[in-house]
């Protein structure tokens, strides 16, 4: 989930260290609303965005499952050869084990935000950080398998972040067609659905997304409608009216793009329902292809 949503005030992850085993365990990232009944992530600590956190007793972080055989475009699709697509998975696994560093603040246009969060998880301990890494990867195969080039903004291959901030440097730097940023979110049990974020219009200080606004709605679109359709869900019942949409100002990976980029919660891992679906391997798979052929449509693949 990116960071607490609608001015929720974000707590950072707790740390545990058992007495003989020094385990470390991760406390989950869903955000409260006081303003709306939506529980949103924060991107950072005090306000919403990019992850979020609540207070719920520590539950141990889970691997999740590499994703496996590489697919074969569908018969019809056009290619997305010469085409940049930059994937974003949400939170890094290790960010639980470096509070100091995630929560240093970075600058997002508009103020200051924390550089990342944990993320949320199951109430069994799937985390966040795994489900979007694997929702990744497999979204990975599906665009490489239509001839688009990737890059992933990171890989589980350093020890946290990247910082918010940076993670839009990425995007930027690689002059992407378009950036998806896998999340999921930590709300209310009875809340469920996935929703799409596109970015509002900000001009601020660093941020400027006056030209990436209507692409980005249109990428969003797309994707909501092929998400539905290949994962068989629903738009959220808590975000969005029903449109599957929320547009926000708060979130420092949007504000501070130059190129076509959207979040996207692929449902609410707090809701034993959807939380079935997020540790389903199929269903992932699913997912993946819901958002490979929005972005393909979008791209006009």
């Amino acid at each position: 989930m990116p960071y607490d949503h609608r001015n929720t005030a974000r707590r950072t992850l707790a740390l545990a260290l058992a007495a003989t085993g020094c385990c470390a365990v991760l406390a989950g990232c869903a955000t409260s609303q006081a303003s709306s009944p939506n529980g949103k992530a924060a991107e950072s600590l005090a306000t919403r965005g990019e992850s979020g956190t609540q207070s719920r007793p520590p539950i141990s972080a889970s691997a999740a499952p590499r994703p496996t055989p590489s697919p074969v475009p569908p018969q019809g699709s056009r290619s997305l050869a010469g085409r940049t697509v930059v994937i974003d998975p949400g939170h890094n696994s290790g960010n639980f084990r470096h509070s100091t560093e995630i929560n240093k603040k970075v600058n997002i246009g508009t103020t200051r935000k924390e550089c990342d969060t944990t993320g949320t998880s199951t109430d069994a301990g799937y985390t966040e950080a795994s489900f979007t890494l694997d929702v990744s990867h497999r979204l990975r195969d599906l665009l490489k398998a239509r001839g688009a080039k990737v890059v992933l903004t990171h890989d589980g291959d350093r020890p946290w972040g990247p910082c918010i901030d940076e993670r839009a440097r990425i995007g930027n730097a690689a002059r992407a067609d378009a950036v998806v940023s896998v999340h999921a979110d930590g709300s209310a049990v009875g809340n469920r659905g996935f929703h799409v974020i596109l970015p509002a219009r900000v001009r601020a200080g660093s941020a400027d997304t006056t030209r990436i606004v209507a692409p980005s709605r249109a990428l969003g679109e797309r994707i909501r409608d092929r998400f539905a359709r290949a994962t068989g869900t629903s738009p959220s019942n808590y975000i969005g009216s029903g449109t599957g949409l929320d547009v926000r100002d708060d979130l420092g990976g949007l504000n501070l793009s130059t190129v076509p980029k959207v979040f996207v919660e692929c449902g609410n891992m707090r809701d034993p329902k959807d939380a079935q679906l997020f540790t389903s391997s199929a269903w992932r798979q699913k997912a993946a292809q819901g958002l490979a052929d929005g972005i393909a449509t979008y791209l006009g693949g």
